[in-house]
């Protein structure tokens, strides 16, 4: 079942986005980054457990990113993602947003849901402010990619 996530999640949360992180295909997120932005997370939850997040963030006028997108590896390959992005760009249509962006390590998930890729230069530099506190910073290998609403 998707739904919002929860204060009681966040921890189910960052162990999910932490074991991404420690194979460096997605970035970790510390528990306060996660409280703090609670409201931008969907979850997938089965049997009480978090299998699946995602956040929606709305970083500037019409533009939003898809991030933090994680699914249990037991869960992979079932739509547990698909249908994760799918609730964040569901909300970034009632939000009034009309393009969303990822950066990623994995495009070809992302392409298969529409988006394309894109240079980073297409994207306004206030979306790369938490890039300066990154351990990857500035030889960063995430592609950017972008879905027209």
């Amino acid at each position: 079942m998707i739904r919002k996530a929860k204060i009681k999640d966040i921890k189910q949360i960052q162990a999910l986005i932490g074991c991404f992180a420690r194979l460096d295909v997605m970035l970790p997120r510390s528990l306060n980054e996660l409280y703090e932005n609670i409201r931008d997370f969907w979850v997938y939850e089965e049997k009480g457990k978090v299998v699946g997040c995602a956040a929606l963030h709305i970083s500037w006028d019409d533009l939003a990113e898809i991030k933090s997108l994680a699914v249990a590896k037991n869960k992979q390959g079932k739509g547990v993602g698909r249908d994760l992005a799918a609730a964040c760009l569901a909300e970034a249509k009632v939000m009034g947003a009309k393009k969303i962006f990822v950066l990623t390590y994995k495009p070809e998930f992302f392409k298969k849901l529409g988006f394309k890729r894109i240079k980073q230069s297409a994207l306004p530099h206030k979306i790369w402010a938490e890039c300066i506190n990154c351990s990857k910073f500035p030889n960063c290998k995430e592609i950017p990619l972008l879905k027209i609403l």
